[in-house]
């Protein structure tokens, strides 16, 4: 897949589009890349649709030189990705604070996005200073690249991809780059109040994703149900899944998803 690049605030965004149909948006989490995305888009293809994926700012080969990097930001970064594509109007679907950019979006353009999935979604609260100090130690340069890998694999609690050491081995390769690790960290500190605060203003269909064993969230049923009633969505519940679904049980989540997107044709 050619990667794509279009200007955006004082950055670069990459991403890359494929497919024909209603555009689909997918956000990739925080210290990963939108091949996050690389078992989930064909399937959607397959179903119809136009699927553009793109890395969030300082991640993959999104440039490092911004000077914002909230849930606001990101959101922005949706919207006008939607502009660049020249789409009427956009799905998104956003894993982790991805999530929260798509609430984001979906509140400030509610012209333009036309409904959003939320993968194990963190989308409000301020961070603990007492976590992000945990945080900055942990991941500070120059054991920073490999902590997260381990972080992140934990993230798999069932199964891990067949290709997930070559994946982790690039992701790794990605972090070590100049401003990458320093992004994830920025994206980690930031407040998520400016899409806590639009959850009541969410009126598009909304469907929240979550997998079981999420290892990020105390009781991750509890916190989708939370999460789907702010917004008057729906939830389900992905068995024995951790925080990346769509890569872990991509046969389980692709169908949630496109039952959900295909009900928008018919709205």
């Amino acid at each position: 897949m050619t990667t794509q690049y279009f200007k955006h605030k004082n950055g670069q965004i990459a991403y890359d589009v494929e497919g024909e149909g209603q555009l689909v948006i997918c956000v990739p989490s925080l210290g990963d890349v939108r091949s996050e995305y690389r078992f989930l888009r064909p399937l959607l293809v397959g179903a119809g649709y136009r699927v553009a994926v793109m890395d969030v700012r300082g991640h993959g080969e999104t440039s490092i030189e911004w000077d914002d990097f909230s849930v606001a930001a990101i959101g922005a970064d949706i919207l006008a990705l939607t502009r660049e594509l020249k789409s009427d109007s956009a799905i998104v679907i956003g894993t982790s604070m991805g999530g929260g950019a798509a609430i984001w979006a979906a509140a400030e353009a509610p012209e333009v996005v036309r409904g959003i999935v939320m993968v194990n979604p963190f989308v409000d609260g301020d961070g603990s200073g007492l976590l992000n100090f945990i945080f900055s130690v942990a991941f500070a340069r120059p054991w920073g690249p490999f902590m997260w890998l381990k972080y992140y694999a934990s993230l798999y609690p069932t199964r891990k991809p067949a290709d997930f050491v070559e994946y982790s081995t690039a992701l790794y390769a990605n972090l070590k780059e100049r401003g990458r690790l320093e992004a994830t960290l920025k994206m980690i500190y930031n407040s998520k109040r400016s899409s806590g605060e639009r959850m009541s203003k969410v009126n598009q269909p909304a469907l929240v994703l979550m997998g079981s064993k999420d290892p990020d969230f105390k009781n991750p049923e509890t916190e989708a149900k939370r999460i789907a009633d702010a917004v008057r969505g729906k939830y389900a519940m992905i068995e024995n899944a951790g925080h990346y679904p769509q890569a872990e049980m991509p046969e389980v989540t692709a169908p949630l998803m496109i039952s959900f997107m295909d009900s928008l044709k018919k709205g």
